[in-house]
């Protein structure tokens, strides 16, 4: 049970709307209701009717707990909060595996050594927390794909690649050289939660390409790349990813396939737009360097899938 979960659980009773509660906390109304769930998920029993908003017995027995733990956890923080600077916090970097490549290791490492004094700490996020783990402040700065697109976060692009499917080593493209759009739009995909925002459920599914139909999607809901590499490798579903993926993950029973005519996708560093504090600003630039000068290395091998062959007829 975590306090973001009993905010929100709190503030969709107290608003009697998911919409007005996401506004409320600065959230999207997917990731307040992803917290709800995944409360009521972890209790056994389910806190609120959804048509119309009510209380079940159990969500009326949870509130005065969770306004005591929120009040608790405020006091708490209060209680410390002239004793603390924004220069003594710590540095959390967030990393959506594999972040960007090998860049990502590069920075975390360089930054150690140029930066010895600043304490950091290296988070994985999931799918779902792609933009809500900085809106949140669970994070300071994450590696993400694609960039975000929420106009509080600032956003510094890594890398640019071409797109691969993954796909079961047995399945039905997994011995192709190449593939287009048009061979993939009708392949079952795995499942994404309900809380994933748009801009990453619009990269995995190439939803350009969709003309407003949405994907065939299987049982397998996944969080992560390796839940999506399990469930892939198992036969149960098509996975998306950058070219850079190819090169990072050896899963038995996966393949990469090269779509050639997919839009290139981007992988990028992303911070909040407030949040000024000189450690956040070290290390962006020192991203964004890293960037520059490795970057063209890391492309040497996308340019690779330039010279593909057509896909077979």
């Amino acid at each position: 049970m975590e306090l973001r979960q009993l905010a929100s659980f709190l503030a969709v009773v107290e608003e009697g709307q998911f919409a007005r509660a996401a506004a409320r906390l600065f959230l999207s109304p997917p990731a307040v209701t992803g917290h709800i769930q995944r409360l009521e998920r972890e209790l056994g029993v389910q806190l609120l009717e959804r048509s119309p908003i009510a209380l079940t017995p159990a969500g009326e027995r949870l509130v005065p707990h969770a306004r005591t733990m929120l009040a608790a956890a405020n006091a708490a923080s209060d209680a410390i909060s002239d004793l603390r600077t924004d220069e003594d916090l710590p540095l959390r970097v967030g990393v959506m595996a594999p972040g960007s490549a090998e860049l990502t290791p590069a920075i975390l490492r360089a930054f150690r050594k140029v930066q010895p004094n600043t304490p950091f700490s290296v988070e994985n996020i999931t799918f779902a927390e792609h933009t809500s783990a900085l809106i949140e402040r669970k994070v300071d700065v994450a590696f993400v794909r694609p960039p975000p697109d929420d106009e509080r976060l600032r956003v510094d692009v890594l890398t640019t690649e071409p797109r691969v499917l993954i796909v079961p080593s047995t399945g039905p493209v997994a011995d192709a050289d190449a593939v287009r759009l048009s061979d993939v739009l009708d392949l079952l995909f795995v499942c994404l939660p309900e809380c994933a925002p748009r801009v990453f459920t619009d990269y995995l599914y190439f939803s350009s390409a969709r003309n407003g139909m949405p994907p065939r999607c299987g049982v397998d809901e996944v969080a992560t790349i390796q839940d999506v590499l399990t469930s892939v490798s198992a036969g149960r579903g098509t996975g998306a990813a950058l070219h850079s993926f190819s090169r990072l993950y050896r899963w038995p029973g996966i393949s990469f396939v090269p779509v050639i005519d997919a839009p290139w996708a981007q992988s990028a560093l992303a911070s909040r737009r407030d949040d000024t504090r000189p450690q956040v600003q070290a290390f962006r630039a020192l991203a964004a360097r890293l960037a520059r000068e490795l970057g063209p290395r890391l492309a040497s091998a996308s340019e690779l899938i330039r010279s593909a062959p057509e896909p077979k007829a």
